[in-house]
């Protein structure tokens, strides 16, 4: 029994009992025992950190469909707006026209009847001038002289209205 196998348990042993008997075995197990609450509290701050990152995506995908909606109705806002004024722009446009065209045509028509106007004042002067070189030259003397200037009033006067 003196073997070296049997020394080394006894040195085991002994090694044991001065270790339990100065406490290193309660400080094997506080050190653990403290080791083990320091995991568990980064544990727990981990669990707490990842539960407030998916707080805050779920919080910024809330915020982005948001705003992707807020997007959606400000550009159909926006289309409706561009139809409305395209709309509001080519009824301008079309009355625009409308009365361009009216006022061309009243001008024509304004025209046209200065234009008779003068054709019938010249066509008076002219038949004015004809019927004062004809009665000249068959009428003589002052008599015919005047009755020229009477008669070529009353024709002037009756084709200038």
């Amino acid at each position: 029994m003196l073997t070296a196998e049997f020394w080394v348990l006894v040195a085991f042993v002994a090694f044991m009992a001065i270790v339990w008997k100065v406490g290193g075995f309660k400080a094997m197990t506080g050190g653990l025992d403290s080791r083990a609450k320091r995991v568990r509290h980064e544990l727990d701050e981990a669990r707490r950190l990842r539960e407030e990152a998916a707080s805050v995506l779920d919080d910024y995908k809330r915020r982005r469909a948001q705003a992707e909606k807020e997007a959606e109705a400000i550009v159909a806002a926006a289309r409706q707006e561009a139809e409305r004024l395209n709309a509001e722009g080519q009824a301008k446009l079309a009355d625009f026209v409308a009365r361009r065209t009216k006022a061309a045509e009243s001008k024509i028509a304004q025209a046209e009847v200065q234009a008779a106007a003068q054709v019938r004042a010249a066509a008076a002067d002219a038949a004015v001038k004809v019927s004062e070189v004809i009665l000249k030259e068959r009428l003589q003397g002052d008599a015919a002289q005047n009755l020229v200037r009477s008669s070529l009033g009353d024709v002037k006067t009756r084709l200038s209205a």
